[in-house]
């Protein structure tokens, strides 16, 4: 079964074609982040913008890297939410069109539970998807949730982000250093120059909550910046102490909530997956193996769509409309 996922929840306009769940036959993103970049973070507007002006070049593009016609899809796979209304409106309303005129099914797709599925892509390092029951933690620009998954279609969130997202975490903290968008890659740029931090920032553990908290360590990060407790540390101390304090209450309260749930994997996904300390750390950490997408497969793209598409099929209407607060579970 051939399934084309669209993605165009923020502000990457993806495609991709994937066999049967997990055998990739294309890829194709058009980031917008260099654009973003210039205002400090993802301008709605603008993104709405872009991806009328992509989405139907990155379809034909996606269908050309496969070598496919329209006869060889089996259905086409579309992001209906969470993320920004405007964004999510052109991948929505391209899809029922396609679906429309090439008769072909439409299934809509759940951003979050999407980025699980990243990590069922064969070519990962053990070539066997994740075994049941697993913790999933999805952490991004957007969203901090964890997860419990019995099995496909049964979800259960058991933690959350009760105000900043790790990745909008890292993006504000960027902006305070001076270090640009996006700020995920940019911090841990940065800290990996650094010697030892002699700072230690602030963790919010919330009692024995699997729920985040990271807006007191964004603003213990800006009282470090203006000076108000002595002269400020070189950037690069600052960027690692941050990364540190992230990384340790992801780390632990995923491997406290895997420990206590009897869970037979760890399944990190989301941009800030991509990030080499947070992996390291819970690999170290976590009782089960811990299982994560390679870093172009953590940020949004059309293979997870797709991908979770195939084992989450549900036929959706030419009704289908966006849901831009769609919970996971």
């Amino acid at each position: 079964m051939q399934i084309l996922g669209i993605e165009t929840s923020c502000d990457e306009t993806a495609g991709a074609i994937v066999e049967d769940g997990r055998r990739v036959l294309s890829n194709v993103i058009a980031s917008q982040a260099e654009m973003h970049g210039r205002y400090g973070g993802v301008v709605p507007e603008v993104a709405s913008r872009q991806h009328l002006e992509a989405v139907l070049p990155v379809i034909d593009a996606t269908l050309a890297e496969a070598g496919c016609g329209w006869r060889d899809i089996d259905a086409i796979a579309v992001t209906a939410g969470p993320g920004l209304v405007g964004a999510l409106l052109v991948g929505v309303n391209v899809a029922k069109a396609i679906a429309y005129a090439k008769g072909i099914p439409l299934i809509s797709v759940n951003h979050l539970e999407a980025h699980l599925y990243a990590n069922w892509i064969d070519g990962q390092a053990t070539h066997e998807p994740p075994p049941f029951p697993l913790l999933g933690m999805i952490v991004s620009g957007g969203h901090t949730d964890m997860v419990l998954m019995k099995e496909h279609g049964s979800l259960r969130r058991i933690g959350r982000t009760r105000d900043d997202a790790a990745g909008e975490a890292f993006d504000k903290v960027a902006r305070l250093l001076g270090l640009g968008f996006p700020g995920g890659p940019a911090i841990e740029r940065i800290a990996a120059g650094a010697s030892v931090p002699n700072l230690r920032l602030p963790r919010a553990w919330l009692g024995d909550s699997d729920d985040v908290s990271f807006s007191g360590l964004k603003t213990a990060v800006l009282h470090v910046v203006r000076g108000e407790k002595g002269p400020p540390p070189p950037v690069a101390e600052t960027a690692a102490a941050f990364q540190e304090a992230v990384v340790d209450v992801l780390a632990t309260k995923a491997a406290k909530a895997a420990e206590r749930e009897g869970v037979q994997a760890v399944v990190l996904s989301g941009g800030v997956a991509a990030n080499g300390e947070l992996r390291r750390v819970l690999s170290e950490r976590s009782p089960v193996p811990l299982y994560v997408p390679p870093p172009a497969l953590c940020t949004d793209n059309g293979v997870m769509v797709a991908a979770c598409a195939y084992y989450r099929a549900s036929s959706a209407g030419l009704d289908l409309d966006v849901s831009p607060n769609l919970p996971i579970a």
